[in-house]
């Protein structure tokens, strides 16, 4: 069999609703329907997807898919930026942002049928800290929320606007003076979000216009929302009309670099961080290889 025919899966049984075991079989279905030898390995703690990724493409697998939600994809592609070894992503988080961004089915089934798609997009990454993101990280109110997320055992859309709508009252705008660019900006800011692609997850467009492909990061200022008009931000968001709103600002850079009195919330890919006060952050260009949906593929 072909080197080209070495397919890896790294699998997080945790993401989204739990473990289904028929998926497992689903995969070595389709790959024996499409002559692909694969090889599936499930992670055992944070950090192993990475690890599992680089050996997959130390070992000549010529295409590494990650099965999970957005935290599985981010410490996937953690192991394969900066290589020839192309990613893919089958979904099955409680947000799926990239994956969404990139027209990817959230049904496992019909998402399978990517792996007849030979169509790729050399995509840009960004670093914040020296750590990667592949979709959207924030700094303020929504990295405060990320480190709450979830500890309860309870994650999803509705549980996430429940613990939004919790803590919202009592925390405060913050003030921002960040170079872009080299250009100086000064702002006051809710949430302070790096958007790689066009959304959070679930449908929720933090900035409508982003492509992973551009060479620039969109930087998208936005401000505390009163309550009395959070129901139509809130449309705006959920339609992809967020860039009219009066309370959001987004520009476009490849380079920015923050520096706050006090340390600061902030998450990468939704993933919750040690809070820091200095920021450094960069995009850099093309540097993962991914698989994206042809049409002729989408069969189901």
């Amino acid at each position: 069999m072909s080197e080209n025919n070495k397919v890896f899966f790294i699998i997080n049984k945790y993401s989204g609703r739990g473990f289904r075991p028929e998926l497992e079989g689903l995969i070595v279905s389709q790959c024996d329907a499409l002559n692909l030898e694969c090889t599936i390995e499930f992670t055992q703690d944070r950090g192993h997807a990475t690890e599992l990724a680089k050996n997959a493409s130390a070992a000549g697998f010529n295409k590494v898919y990650a099965v999970g939600g957005d935290g599985t994809v981010n410490e996937v592609a953690q192991g394969l930026v900066r290589t020839s070894t192309k990613m893919g992503i089958i979904p099955k988080g409680s947000g799926n942002g990239l994956a969404r961004h990139l027209g990817i089915p959230m049904s496992v089934k019909k998402s399978l049928d990517i792996l007849a798609s030979e169509k790729t997009i050399r995509m840009d990454t960004i670093f914040v800290n020296n750590k990667l993101s592949v979709n959207v990280s924030g700094i303020g109110f929504d990295g405060h929320v990320a480190g709450l997320f979830g500890k309860n055992g309870k994650r999803g859309l509705l549980g996430y606007v429940k613990l939004v709508t919790r803590e919202f009252f009592g925390f405060k705008e913050f003030a921002i003076a960040a170079y872009a660019d080299g250009k100086v900006l000064q702002r006051n800011a809710f949430i302070l979000a790096i958007a790689n692609s066009s959304q959070f997850g679930n449908n929720a467009t933090i900035s409508p216009l982003a492509s992973v492909c551009d060479q620039l990061m969109d930087v998208c200022f936005i401000k505390k929302v009163p309550l009395s008009q959070s129901i139509g931000f809130a449309q705006k968001m959920f339609t992809r009309k967020i860039d009219t709103s009066a309370f959001v600002e987004i520009i476009k850079a490849k380079e920015l670099s923050i520096t706050f009195p006090d340390q600061m919330p902030y998450h990468i890919d939704g993933e919750p961080m040690e809070p820091a006060s200095t920021f450094i952050i960069e995009l850099v260009p093309a540097s993962l290889t991914m698989i994206v949906p042809d049409v002729n593929t989408l069969k189901h």
